[in-house]
């Protein structure tokens, strides 16, 4: 398949154009003669460019309304299985639209597109939404026999089907597939064979079959049909097949996706990201990457307060050979996963985890990004405090926020305010008050790099308990942190490099 294409009717689309270049770097701007000027290559006629790129099979971004593309790509509309990835992108960045091309991994890029974007793409596709699978396209190792039978078998599965699963396949076992158990190793009855087919046309919930094959296979092959779907496995392609423990190490990496914006992962990260076979994380962390996540990428959601059982199980999985994902926000190795990982690997030494290649991969700071909004409050010396008394007392972060404040230290606070943690801020701002006069600068940021993004600039007297909660992340200036006023009333914090 081609680079993928943006296609633009004016110069007030260049803006989006360059942004989703951010996360698709080898797209093309193409641009329509007379109105665009900053446009990397320019068209006469909208209608025959788009045609033109369609046939070539090139993924056609256009930020435009989705009804014009839809009328001048209709008339080729015969295969879908050809059909390259179509999408509409709104001109201000407001929508994302996948239109045609969802057997080409359309869905997949409107998500990379829509996270730059800070907008949710909008998927329609109800087997990937229910399942986080998608049938018609698997990974590029498998090849689905049958597809002609797919529609139906993908309809029967929505209507409340189960799956019997032959061989293995860990896109379709890690997915949200209906998937049947077996008891004492065998199939209940009416799972196989003839068997099979009777009960689907006489139960309303069938056991339907899908069944794994190697490329050059010597086992018997169940008949490809509407209430069977045959993927064939070639064994030579190495680009995700997951590695056992007798073959080499499994490998677990602990990233960090930075505050929020998709723009502040680093390319490490990314390329870790799309590799791995196995993503673990907080749901709300792996729904910022989300993305990036491949077909074949399994993801194992939890609560964000069960760190040490998240790092346990990662753990586990990169034993048996997988390649690991943890998912932190921010930077791993501050008040997230890097720390807990390793706090089980010490705790329980389990001899399966001894050969596992373990890699940190640092992420942009909630405090780091904080910083950049107001210039560079962090210029001088500086520490961070988490406020939460979950895994300390009060009266150890009280003794820290007071030795931080005696050193004149600039001081970052993690976790300020929660719903059951109310008064602990306003209790910090009184120790501060003892060592730092009431106009001493602080800088309230919440929801970095995500929408509803909120920085504010106060005084320490002003600091109340409804200026934060667990998702700001605040800044508290030394007795030399200055404020500076750029032209247009443009406001500067920074700590002096010296004393």
């Amino acid at each position: 398949m081609n680079a993928p294409v943006i296609i633009i009717l004016g110069e007030a689309s260049i803006p989006v154009a360059r942004q989703i270049q951010t996360v698709i770097p080898e797209a093309v701007v193409y641009g329509l003669t007379n109105r665009t000027q900053s446009a990397d290559l320019t068209y006469d006629n909208f209608g025959d460019t788009v045609r033109e790129l369609f046939r070539s099979n090139t993924p056609i971004l256009g930020i435009c309304a989705a009804g014009i593309l839809i009328r001048t790509i209709a008339p080729l509309l015969t295969n879908k299985w050809q059909e390259p990835p179509v999408l509409a992108i709104a001109e201000d960045g407001s929508a994302v639209v996948p239109l045609l091309g969802g057997l080409q991994g359309v869905n997949h890029l409107a998500r990379q597109i829509a996270a730059v974007l800070h907008v949710s793409a909008a998927i329609t596709t109800t087997g990937e939404l229910r399942f986080q699978t998608t049938l018609l396209s698997p990974p590029p190792e498998y090849r689905l026999v049958n597809p002609e039978d797919a529609k139906t078998f993908i309809s029967n599965v929505l209507a409340g089907a189960t799956v019997k699963l032959i061989g293995e396949a860990p896109w379709l076992e890690q997915s949200r597939l209906p998937i049947a158990e077996k008891e004492n190793g065998e199939w209940g009855a009416g799972s196989s064979g003839e068997e099979n087919k009777e009960n689907i046309l006489t139960l309303h919930s069938p056991t339907l079959t899908i069944q794994i094959v190697q490329k050059n296979r010597t086992e018997a092959m169940q008949p490809p049909g509407k209430n069977c779907l045959v993927y064939e496995f070639d064994p030579e392609s190495n680009s995700s097949r997951l590695p056992t423990p007798d073959s080499r190490p499994g490998k677990l990496a602990i990233v960090g996706t930075g505050p929020g914006s998709f723009a502040w992962i680093s390319p490490e990260v990314k390329e870790i990201l799309q590799s791995a076979t196995d993503w673990v994380g907080y749901k709300t962390y792996l729904n910022l990457a989300e993305p990036l996540r491949k077909p074949h990428t399994a993801r194992h959601e939890s609560d964000n307060r069960v760190e040490l059982d998240r790092a346990r199980s990662a753990l586990d999985l990169a034993a048996t050979g997988r390649t690991v994902a943890i998912v932190s926000s921010g930077d791993p190795g501050i008040y997230a996963m890097a720390a807990a990982v390793f706090e089980v690997l010490e705790r329980e030494a389990k001899p399966e985890w001894e050969q596992v290649e373990i890699q940190v991969c640092p992420g942009i700071s909630a405090m780091q990004a904080a910083a950049a909004q107001v210039g560079a409050p962090l210029g001088h010396d500086f520490c961070a405090i988490s406020l939460s008394d979950i895994l300390k007392s009060w009266e150890v972060i009280a003794q820290r926020i007071s030795a931080a404040a005696q050193a004149d230290f600039v001081i970052a606070f993690y976790n300020p305010v929660s719903k059951q943690r109310t008064w602990q801020l306003e209790k910090a701002k009184e120790i501060l008050l003892q060592w730092r006069s009431p106009q001493t600068p602080i800088v309230l940021a919440r929801n970095l790099g995500r929408p509803g993004q909120t920085v504010k600039v106060k005084s320490l007297e002003q600091l109340a308990i409804d200026d934060a909660d667990m998702r700001t992340v605040i800044l508290i200036g030394s007795s030399k942190t200055r404020i500076v006023q750029q032209c247009q009333g443009k406001q500067w914090i920074y700590t002096p490099r010296h004393y």
